[in-house]
């Protein structure tokens, strides 16, 4: 009797010592995440307040000089929602999001699908072929894009040409608004559609094989076993790849910007972005383009809240 009563004793003093050491191994992760939440702070959260101060003062060249900006209230605002300009690019710019991220989903998509179907090298090919297009920069894009669709001397309109009936020397692709905005989806699509086509065929690759032989079983075809089988599987990763692809679509500027500098400039050709930069650095409004960019970043957490929405019915019980 007198020789177990050490061991409970143990027992009993070592049974705190393991809730505390399980306690500071919870609490770990939580500490280690502080610089990385304070670095964000700091570097998100400056350029945000700075913008939200502006929106509602009067900031333009005089203020650029050391004159003291003045407090406009929500009178940026209202310049803003009741200027049809900015009803006509932001309408605009849904359009093209809306667009060039449906095309994106789809040719991402379909290219995954096609990596999961063929052998090995193909594939690897394919791949490889994916990655150098997302890897290369947005100016050297543009200036292989630029060469393709060169008046004077472009492939497009050379090949087009070679077609019977068809005359398009020195056809200038970036002068009608109509196809300005038709090349610059076709860009940005061409540049999206990598990480859209890799992420899913990632997904792809975690569908088990015995979901895939059940279904087959049950005689399910090819589109009908990606339609209700394989789709349904990867909607987390779809919905999420669709709102970042809305997310960087609404907000697209350098392709847009770098377009206009090839062709030719004017309210007709401006999205967001360059409307955006347009009224800050081009004009000198730097109180209308805080608004501006507000107005952007509530539409696109909107956008954000429909995946937000749908994540947390996923996570409920």
């Amino acid at each position: 009797m007198t020789a177990s009563a050490p061991v409970r004793d143990t027992a009993v003093t070592t049974a705190p010592r393991q809730r505390a050491r399980k306690r500071r191994f919870a609490s770990l992760p939580y500490l280690l995440s502080i610089p990385a939440i304070l670095a964000l702070a700091v570097g998100m959260g400056y350029p945000l307040v700075w913008q939200v101060f502006n929106s509602f003062r009067e900031y333009g060249l005089a203020q650029q000089f050391g004159q003291e900006p003045t407090f406009v209230g929500f009178a940026n605002y209202t310049q803003l929602l009741t200027d049809a300009e900015f009803w006509a690019v932001l309408i605009k710019s849904v359009a093209f999001m809306a667009i060039t991220a449906s095309a994106t989903m789809i040719a991402g998509i379909g290219l995954a699908v096609l990596m999961k179907s063929i052998p090995t090298w193909p594939r690897v090919a394919l791949q490889i072929s994916l990655l150098l297009a997302w890897a290369m920069p947005i100016v050297a894009q543009m200036t292989v894009w630029n060469w393709l669709i060169d008046d004077r001397n472009g492939v497009v309109n050379y090949v087009l040409t070679l077609l019977p009936g068809v005359d398009m020397t020195g056809h200038n692709w970036l002068v009608n608004p109509w196809s300005f905005f038709g090349v610059a989806s076709l860009i940005i699509t061409w540049a999206s559609v990598p990480f859209v086509a890799l992420s899913v065929y990632a997904g792809l690759t975690q569908v088990s094989d015995e979901v895939r032989e059940a279904a087959q079983l049950d005689g399910a075809g090819g589109f009908s076993m990606l339609r209700r089988i394989t789709l349904p599987i990867l909607r987390p990763i779809l919905v999420i790849l669709l709102l970042l692809q809305f997310i960087w679509d609404l907000r697209v500027y350098a392709q847009i910007e770098l377009l206009q500098g090839f062709g030719a400039r004017g309210g007709k050709y401006d999205l967001l972005g360059t409307y955006i930069y347009g009224l800050g650095v081009g004009q000198g409004h730097f109180g209308v383009a805080a608004a501006a960019a507000m107005l952007v970043m509530l539409v696109t957490v909107a956008l954000s809240w429909f995946y937000v929405r749908e994540m947390l019915k996923e996570d409920s019980p």
